[in-house]
């Protein structure tokens, strides 16, 4: 939705300015937070927001200590469950958090690792060799955090629980039942005075983290209840004895994509206290899925692990190609695009003292562990494909087909490139370009249709605002490769109008609008069309996304009026409200598409800033977006049989 612009009163201004400059600053002015208040003062630091992703991430940083005790080779099973109330219990059966005295406070070690940050077994004691909780916060965070938190710990024979609320001690450490188990047992409910916008989990999300653990550590089991509708619980079981190659499989099934050879390729080395692990496989698509974790954490912005497996991958087809003559000595070498098209890898790494960016741990910054990857990719790839030729020629087959795309799509820029160049104008002819030339302040429209083009070209502010219409179905990109993408008659103009460039050759600095608004008609057709160039964004332009330049437009469902009295509805429910509120017997226009407005009609209900509303496209997960565009544009049926019928009930206001 549009944000409001505030204007404060000049004079207000000044005056606020005035006090703040006169207002005294000295000592009193400092604050030192002690405990845990720092992490309820600013938690977005410690988990990365206030809103549902951060809401999850507490349940994550509980069990990745569990999932710790299972790299230490001390769990074999852990339970997560979600209570009524939103309440989140976690158990394992590993050794459980130590509950004897720690020297330097005084305190139980239980305590302490769940009341001081950087307090843990983490710091290069022997508790732990590998880790993902290298920062020492996880506990604690989520205990600040919490509306209360209870832990309960196996061990000596003795079952010990604590309870705290919001982050400070309630109860002492005390024994309260004996046992000949070990392991620990935490039970919280997210503090709502700090989740504002919700405390309410979502099963699916929890899922997915939850199944990419039990495919990270082979043999772990993983158990994950919802127990909130207490007639209606469900229970998932995560148990994968493949490991990596079970990931793969189920990363390549789950899309709907076909495998080029039967077995994904796994390869393993251990050297010292560092470990690296990969298994792949080739399928039918054009895109890639890479994805890479270090001791079991997501790096989703790649790192050193990543960069060794990519570059040995490169040179493992090239030096194979040229060895047995299936790249001729006039030919080029492969690209990493050309080796990567329709490759599904997992690449996993464990190592002591890892180096992450932060806390939240998007990136890996070990160099050490890019030839220890990059060796062992290379040696063990090499010898794969020497003893499986036949799988090596179906790979480089697909490889090869990617080089001659590749080198289409060069040869296409660069006659667009000579043409633009000759051509004195070379925006899409269709284009009705603005006056303003601040891409700060520009918005493009692009709108389905020349019906609607034309109302959005009469009613719109052409200062800043631009209309590009589009007409028909365009290109799915999910099923092309980039030749076939640069040439195409439809997209060609949207590329143009930008002024971006795809694929390898885009450039974000280059934009010539800051908002880009898809304009589609309200039903099916104009759900497919939005569809599509999401699509096409998402795979050759997805910076527009990432950086929040692309919008959907929200014109309205019905036009609700009585005499000189108008209101425009987005849903039945608006529809039948103002009726009410008109007394009844009003006219009622449902708008079948776009192309039923006039001018002014589509300016004050769907292009006018002051009035409109706007949805702004996010890209919260790539892997889950990836997987969602490959399930609903690919060519499989049943994957997108399913995903509709699972999804269909949030399916609003379509004219189907």
């Amino acid at each position: 939705m549009e944000e409001n612009n505030i204007t404060m009163n000049p004079e207000e201004d000044i005056e606020q300015m005035d006090t703040a400059v006169t207002e005294k600053y000295d000592a009193s002015q400092i604050q030192v937070l002690e405990g845990l208040e720092a992490v309820r003062k600013r938690p977005g630091m410690y988990i990365g927001s206030t809103g549902p992703r951060g809401l999850h991430h507490l349940v994550y940083e509980i069990v990745d200590n569990s999932i710790d005790e299972a790299l230490a080779g001390f769990c074999t099973h852990i339970e997560v469950a979600i209570l009524p109330g939103d309440v989140i219990t976690v158990r394992d059966n590993g050794r459980g958090i130590p509950v004897g005295i720690n020297e330097k406070t005084g305190l139980p070690s239980v305590t302490v690792v769940l009341t001081v940050l950087h307090a843990g077994g983490k710091f290069g004691g022997s508790g732990y060799k590998v880790s993902g909780g290298l920062h020492g916060v996880g506990s604690s965070v989520v205990n600040a955090l919490s509306e209360w938190f209870e832990v309960e710990v196996s061990q000596e024979g003795h079952i010990y629980r604590q309870r705290f609320e919001r982050g400070d001690i309630v109860t002492p450490l005390e024994i309260v039942g004996d046992t000949d188990e070990t392991g620990t047992f935490i039970k919280f409910k997210a503090d709502p005075e700090i989740f504002t916008e919700t405390t309410v989990y979502d099963f699916e999300i929890l899922e997915r983290r939850l199944r990419e653990s039990a495919f990270l550590n082979a043999g772990l089991s993983i158990t994950l209840t919802d127990k909130r509708d207490e007639e209606n619980i469900v229970e998932k079981v995560y148990c994968y004895e493949g490991g990596l190659s079970s990931f793969v499989e189920y990363l390549n099934t789950s899309r709907g994509l076909t495998p080029v050879h039967n077995v994904p390729m796994h390869f393993s080395v251990v050297s010292g206290d560092r470990s690296a692990e990969v298994a792949m496989m080739y399928n039918d698509s054009y895109n890639e899925t890479i994805l890479s974790f270090a001791n079991n954490v997501n790096t989703a912005d790649g790192g050193t692990h990543e960069t060794g497996f990519k570059t040995a991958l490169t040179r493992v087809f090239n030096d194979y190609g040229r060895k047995y003559g299936i790249l001729k000595d006039s030919d080029k070498n492969l690209s990493g695009d050309d080796v990567r098209e329709g490759l599904t890898a997992v690449i996993s790494v464990k190592l002591t003292e890892a180096q992450f960016e932060g806390q939240t741990k998007g990136k890996l910054g070990n160099t050490d562990i890019t030839p220890l990857v990059s060796g062992m990719v290379y040696d063990k790839l090499m010898t794969y494909f020497e003893e499986n030729p036949a799988i090596a020629k179906m790979i480089f087959s697909k490889a090869l087909d990617a080089s001659r795309a590749r080198e289409a799509a060069r040869k296409a820029r660069d006659l667009a490139r000579r043409k633009s160049a000759l051509d004195s104008n070379s925006l899409p002819g269709k284009l009705a370009d603005c006056t303003e030339r601040d891409a700060e302040l520009t918005e493009l429209y692009i709108v389905e249709g020349d019906s609607a083009g034309g109302s959005a070209k009469a009613g719109r502010d052409r200062r800043y605002q631009a209309i590009l219409p589009l007409w028909g179905k365009m290109l799915n990109v999910e099923k092309a490769r980039l030749d076939k993408v640069i040439t195409n008659e439809k997209l060609v103009p949207v590329v143009t109008a930008l002024g971006t460039g795809i694929g390898e050759d885009f450039d974000i600095t280059k934009i010539r609008y800051n908002k880009v608004v898809i304009m589609a008609d309200a039903d099916v057709d104009g759900a497919h069309i939005r569809t599509l160039l999401l699509t096409f964004f998402f795979r050759y332009m997805r910076e527009l996304i990432i950086q929040g330049h692309v919008y959907i437009a929200q014109p309205p469902l019905f036009k609700v009026s009585k005499g000189k009295k108008v209101f425009y509805a987005f849903s039945d429910e608006e529809r039948d409200r103002y009726s009410e509120e008109l007394g009844g017997s009003c006219d009622i226009q449902r708008y079948k598409g776009l192309g039923e407005m006039d001018a002014e009609q589509l300016w004050e209900t769907t292009m006018d800033p002051a009035f409109r509303t706007m949805l702004r496209v996010s890209l919260e997960d790539a892997m889950q977006a990836d997987e969602t565009f490959s399930i609903l544009m690919g060519d499989k049926v049943e994957p997108r049989k399913e995903f509709i019928e699972k999804n269909a009930k949030y399916v609003q206001n379509l004219d189907i």
